[in-house]
């Protein structure tokens, strides 16, 4: 019973689930309090801010008035983003897949290296000697292909 539950907890996908959640929950109000309080500050002395609406990024003037562009909020998302996604790949995915190998390379699994896959070129040569070969002629004569009517 216990050895399933260890199975069933080490599997690869219930770990990224686990990783996704603790992270999701815990870490994102950490980068978005580190993004707001730092960033969306460097970003505003590039930009103003919007008086009414709060907002940072270019203003350009429209029929109706200034209109910003809010990109202040983009960036902030997208460092928000790769801080949280760095972070969970050098604390967990990384450690993980180094004790994955661990573990195979003590049950002795060796993996098997690739072999080389013809290529297309190859793949097609080989396709029009084996047509050859049904057909009865040698693969030696030039081949000429059929006309489309």
């Amino acid at each position: 019973m216990i050895q399933g539950f260890k199975d069933f907890i080490m599997r690869g996908n219930v770990i990224d689930l686990a990783v996704a959640v603790v992270i999701g929950a815990a870490f994102t109000a950490v980068v978005n309090a580190i993004v707001a309080s730092v960033i969306t500050p460097l970003i505003a002395l590039v930009w103003q801010t919007d008086p009414e609406s709060g907002q940072v990024g270019p203003a350009v003037e429209g029929l109706h008035g200034p209109v910003t562009f809010p990109i202040g909020g983009l960036i902030s998302a997208v460092i928000s983003f790769l801080a949280v996604a760095l972070v969970v790949y050098f604390v967990f995915v990384l450690p993980m897949n180094v004790w994955k190998e661990r573990q195979a390379r003590k049950a002795g699994v060796v993996e098997e290296p690739e072999s080389k896959l013809p290529t297309e070129s190859e793949l097609l040569v080989q396709i029009r000697d084996l047509l050859e070969q049904q057909r009865g002629t040698p693969s030696s004569a030039p081949t000429v292909p059929p006309q489309v009517r």
